[in-house]
């Protein structure tokens, strides 16, 4: 496996969220846009990019300041998930998933490994989805098992695991390990013997995030690696990893329908009918068409805006906008890019606009673990009283 962290040297000391996104907005133009289009269409995992973000403090930006980190808010981390979203979708998942990772880390993790991440010099992922139970991560069929001297050895197959190998660990669920409980947590660094990566990625959209097949096979690792307690696994995922995710994903989804909609109002102002002496914007049907656009773009923004404030004020109908926030995003995600294709006409079609690109890009959200369909039964079953995973309470 390939780490990422050799790429890297160690950011300066951050001093805060402030400087962070200032170096995010250099590191964007001098690096990650520019390289982009590449990203795509060579399927390439964006590693110049990455460690221009870790060099910008980017990677420990929400860890604990007791480590080193820069302890930015949710906002802050969304800031940074939509901007780079704009910019190279691919880097911008690879970071989403990172921080989700970062969290459970930072709340269960070993002291040395916190600070590593907070020095931006440790790059972690989720590997919680699994061929055997496919978007249901909630019910993991990876086992883990005593194996003698404090060691522990995980069997799984997972699949869809973001940055597979180019980060430095994961975040590995599987069965308890004889507790009770639907899951357990694991710190599992990358060079550990028994995982490989089944496949290289060859998706439709997001082509550089590496989100490939990991296999463990007789993997072992000390006890210690577990991540807070036997069979609590998923209790600790719904409190740290899921709200960043799903969070983090409207984020994504914001970043992409603001670049689409920038590139579809470049265009209808640029391109004139000359037997008409207009531009496309001229047409009251087109502007028609942008607004409901920009208007569905920003109603997921609001959306999203009141979900983060619902979590940082403890509302307590926060854990419901939870539920609700990427599948929110994720259609509106999809909806803008269909708009903005049929607004740009068979030009979107080219690459040369990169509008086809973040239409690939918008809508994988809707079909990323949990999908739509599962976040509507989850926000279903919360409205009626119901447990998420359950009978009836």
């Amino acid at each position: 496996m390939t780490s990422v962290s050799a790429n890297r040297t160690t950011p300066p000391h951050v001093v805060s969220a402030d400087d962070v996104l200032d170096a995010l907005k250099r590191a964007i133009e001098d690096t990650i846009a520019p390289r982009s289009e590449d990203v795509d269409r060579l399927g390439a995992f964006p590693a110049e990019g990455m460690a221009a973000l870790a060099r910008a403090g980017v990677l420990g930006l929400t860890s604990a300041a007791e480590v080193g980190g820069a302890q930015a808010s949710l906002a802050v981390a969304a800031q940074v998930v939509e901007r780079l979203a704009g910019a190279c979708s691919s880097t911008a998942m690879v970071v989403l998933m990172h921080y989700s990772a970062a969290a459970v880390i930072e709340a269960h993790g070993d002291l040395d490994v916190r600070g590593a991440v907070a020095r931006g010099e440790h790059l972690s992922t989720l590997a919680f989805s699994e061929a055997g139970s496919r978007s249901n991560f909630w019910v993991p069929v990876g086992t883990a098992a005593q194996d003698g001297a404090g060691l522990v050895r995980l069997d799984a197959e997972k699949s869809w695991v973001t940055a597979a190998g180019h980060a430095d660990s994961y975040v590995w669920s599987s069965r308890p390990l004889a507790a009770d409980g639907p899951m357990t947590l694991w710190h599992v660094p990358a060079g550990t013997p028994g995982l490989s990566v089944k496949d290289a990625f060859d998706g439709f959209g997001l082509r550089g995030n590496a989100s490939s097949p990991v296999s463990g096979e007789s993997v072992h690792v000390p006890a210690s690696a577990m991540l807070g307690a036997d069979g609590e696994g998923l209790d600790i995922a719904l409190a740290t990893a899921l709200p960043r995710f799903l969070v983090l994903n409207a984020a994504f989804c914001a970043g992409v329908c603001e670049a689409l909609l920038g590139q579809a109002r470049d265009h209808l102002l640029g391109v004139r009918l000359e037997h008409l002496e207009q531009t496309l914007a001229d047409r009251q049907p087109v502007r028609d068409a942008y607004a409901r656009l920009r208007t569905r773009a920003d109603t997921a923004r609001v959306f999203l805006a009141d979900t983060i404030g619902a979590l940082e004020t403890g509302r307590p109908d926060a854990m419901l906008r939870v539920l609700q926030v990427k599948a929110v995003a994720a259609e509106a995600a999809a909806d803008v890019a269909d708009g903005v294709m049929r607004l740009c006409g068979g030009a979107a079609f080219r690459r040369g606009l990169g509008i086809e690109r973040r239409f690939r890009d918008a809508l994988a959200a809707r079909v990323m673990a949990p999908t739509t369909e599962a976040l509507y039964d989850f926000t279903g079953r919360a409205s009626l009283g119901m447990r998420l995973f359950g009978a009836a309470s």
